[in-house]
């Protein structure tokens, strides 16, 4: 399995972005699939989460500005962000596991088995 994150960039405070997380070599049936970001000299953090079955779960920094959908024919997660702040920038990755991981563990980096290479999102004016 292979993911690919794309859409990154650089975007004015309070505009938007949207990322794409392409997953090659399986299709979607029982998956849990996330971003987590990591800010300059920052660790990895948990941004959002969907699990098949389930709705999206947000941190609560990017809940209301963030969204999450996914396309099963494409097996593609998107992550559409709105409102950025310069406190958004950050590398973010997508991850995924191909069981559905409890709801109190989806902002858990060890639950995720596959991991994509990033993308980086520069909020500034």
């Amino acid at each position: 399995v292979q993911l690919q994150a794309s859409g990154g960039g650089l975007v004015q405070p309070g505009g938007s972005l949207r990322l794409s997380c392409a997953a090659s070599g399986r299709t979607f049936s029982t998956y849990s699939m996330a971003w987590f970001r990591r800010a300059p000299g920052k660790e990895r953090e948990f941004v959002a989460a969907i699990r098949s079955g389930g709705s999206p779960t947000f941190a609560d920094a990017v809940k209301g500005r963030f969204t999450l959908s996914l396309d099963i024919s494409k097996t593609t997660v998107y992550l559409q962000m709105n409102s950025l702040k310069p406190e958004d920038t950050a590398v973010y990755y997508c991850a995924t596991t191909w069981r559905r991981i409890i709801l109190s563990q989806v902002r858990v980096k060890g639950e995720y088995d596959n991991w994509g290479q990033g993308t980086l999102v520069t909020v500034s004016s």
